[in-house]
This record gives C-alpha cells, sequence and structure tokens, in this order.
C-alpha cells in the first residue's frame, strides 16, 4: 500500500502554523504590489470615488500624503494617473510640462522617489474629450499611427518629469517600439517601458471611469483584445518584447488567469498584473454587504494572481495588504504561532 492512505496523509504538511508556512507554494511581498492613484487638477482636498469606497481622487496636498504612507509600508511603486480640468480632442494636457500628470511625476518623485518606483500611465483617454486612447481620425476611428506620434511625445514629456518607468496602456500597435526609439533619442535611455501587452475590452473598468472622469461614448473594442482570446494575447506579448518592453502586463487579473499563467511560462521579462477597479468593487461592495470578509478575500485574491505567475500586481488594496502582511510578519517575529485569518506567508523580498 505504499504510496496510498493510510500511509500517505497531505494533512500532515497542514498540522500547524509553522508547517503551512514552511511548505507554502506561493508567498506575497508588500514591495511586489503597487498602488494606482489618481492626481485631479484643481482639487483642494481628496474626492472619494463612489462606485471604488476607499479610493479617492487627491488633490496634490493629499497625494503627498497619501504617498508617505505608501512609502511608510514598503511597497514596490505608484502608478499614476492625471485627472484633467481642461481636455481636447488631442489630449493637449498630456504633453504640457504643466499638465496634472507631469506635475504629479514631478511631486513624486520629490516625495518618495527613493523608496518608491514612479511609474506614470502613458494614455490618451484621460485627456480627450471624446475620451478614447488615441486620436481620431476624420471618420471617427482611432488612428493608430497619428496616436502613435502622441505616445512619442507623453513618453518623453514623462521621462523628463522624473517617471523612472512609463506604462503604455492604449493597446495601439507598435506603441513600445515608438517610445522606445523618442526615449532613445531625447537621451532617455534609462527610461523603463511597462506594456499593457494584453489587454481586454473588460465589462469590469466601470468604476475606473468614474475615476478618470471618463467621457467615452461607446467602446474600445477595436483596439483592446477580445475577451474570448488568449493566443491572441500571447501574440501581443511576444510583440511588446520584441519591441522593447522591459515589463508586460496582463490586465484584468480576475478573468485572465489563464493568460498570465501562459505569459509567464514563457515571458524572458518580468511579467505583472492589474487587479482593476471592478475586481476591487466587488469585493469592497460584497464586504460592506456582510457577505465576506474584506481583507481575507482581498488576500486570496492577491496569492491566486501571483501563484498563476505574475511577479508584481497592481492593485487598489496595496497599502491595506501591506499593512496586513507586516502584521504578520511582526507576529511570527514576535513569536506568535497565531494565524492571522486570511492572510498568506510572508517572504522577505530579495536584495
Amino acid at each position: 500500500m505504499t504510496g496510498r492512505f493510510p500511509q500517505v496523509r497531505p494533512r500532515r504538511l497542514r498540522a500547524t502554523p509553522a508547517m503551512r508556512r514552511l511548505v507554502a507554494e506561493t508567498r506575497l511581498h508588500p514591495a511586489e504590489l503597487v498602488l494606482p492613484m489618481f492626481i485631479r487638477e484643481g482639487a483642494t482636498d481628496a474626492i472619494d470615488i463612489s462606485s471604488m469606497p476607499g479610493v479617492q481622487q487627491h488633490s496634490l496636498d493629499s497625494f503627498r500624503r497619501a504617498l508617505t504612507e505608501a512609502a511608510s509600508v514598503g511597497i514596490g511603486g505608484v502608478n499614476l494617473f492625471g485627472v484633467p480640468a481642461h481636455k481636447d480632442a488631442v489630449g493637449s494636457g498630456a504633453t504640457d510640462p504643466d499638465g496634472i500628470l507631469n506635475v504629479a511625476i514631478r511631486v513624486a518623485k520629490e516625495e518618495v522617489g527613493d523608496a518608491l518606483v514612479v511609474q506614470s500611465d502613458l494614455c490618451l483617454d484621460e485627456f480627450t474629450d471624446h475620451g478614447h486612447c488615441g486620436v481620431l481620425a476624420a471618420d471617427g476611428s482611432v488612428d493608430n499611427d497619428a496616436t502613435l506620434l502622441r505616445y512619442r511625445d507623453m513618453a518623453v514629456a514623462q521621462a523628463e518629469a522624473g517617471a523612472e518607468l512609463v506604462c503604455l496602456s492604449g493597446m495601439m500597435d507598435g506603441q513600445i517600439a515608438a517610445a522606445r526609439d523618442a526615449l532613445d533619442v531625447s537621451g532617455h535611455s534609462g527610461t523603463a517601458l511597462l506594456a499593457y501587452a494584453a489587454k481586454y475590452a473588460s465589462a469590469f473598468y466601470g468604476p475606473f471611469r468614474e475615476a478618470v472622469a471618463s467621457t467615452l461614448q461607446g467602446d474600445r473594442r477595436t483596439y483592446q483584445l477580445d475577451s474570448g482570446n488568449g493566443r491572441e494575447g500571447l501574440r501581443e506579448v511576444e510583440q511588446d518584447i520584441e519591441e522593447g518592453a522591459d515589463i508586460v502586463m496582463v490586465k484584468p487579473a480576475m478573468s485572465y488567469l489563464d493568460v498570465l499563467a501562459r505569459t509567464a511560462d514563457t515571458s524572458p521579462v518580468p511579467v505583472w498584473a492589474y487587479q482593476i477597479s471592478g475586481e476591487y468593487a466587488m469585493i469592497t461592495a460584497a464586504a460592506q454587504n456582510g457577505w465576506i470578509d474584506r481583507d481575507a478575500a482581498a488576500m486570496e485574491a492577491l496569492i491566486g494572481i501571483k501563484r498563476a505567475g505574475a511577479d508584481a500586481i497592481l492593485t487598489y488594496f496595496a497599502v491595506d495588504m501591506a499593512r496586513k502582511l507586516n502584521e504578520e510578519a511582526g507576529l511570527r517575529t514576535s513569536g506568535s504561532s497565531a494565524d492571522v485569518a486570511g492572510i498568506a506567508p510572508t517572504g522577505k523580498a530579495p536584495e
């Protein structure tokens, strides 16, 4: 009966908190979490986002305070989105050195640039009056190649403001190659690029559109991926890596863990995932109704994303979950043997 019950009892490795920690296959560390942040031009204080309880559009002052808090819990970085007061057809505010996103990048570098990676969203949707991620052709379609010219200028503007990682999220063909060339010829060869490589047209983006005050009419299905196409997502990843992406990302995380896992199996560069606004909103709303434990569910979802292959995760839970992970690590250091409910075991990040 070798190899079978009763000799083989898998529960032996679950018997105590210490044993469960020792044999844990997946570990999450605060440094692997990135906090998306919204900065609103002209705001005098933080403004609550109704569809994302606990998340805010920041004024520059509240942004500074939130940056300090994020750095204090040891997360890896912040990903910045600007919410401008004025929008136009070509998204002029995106390349204005005094535009809200470029100002926010400079503020973040001054406040926490030694502690956090300052990331900037490179997309036109927050800045255009039509809400699309690129400039429009005469027939109303998104003009891919004309948009690349705007992306080149945006990449340089964000690098000059101090962004360490420029994150292209518009899903235009050739966007990584265009941004890489623009950065290199302008003297910013050290600025890294993150490709939203497999970004799917998703019903779960709704709360984000409130967060950035989107004016989109229609949808983005001519440039974002169809939800049924896994191989097409892998093709996009491969192309972005060939064009020079330093990091590739799958977005959303929850509904595309298969694409994430397949990407992680083959990618020679780091693979990230974005736990998007709708994922955050669902967990938060269910918790507010008393149906689930918010922190336990959030941590389980993040562990699932990490287990699927993500090297880092963009999540609106970043600060809260980092604090929980730090608390658990502190309990273990102090000699407590009790489990912290819903919290995955942590591991020290490599130096």
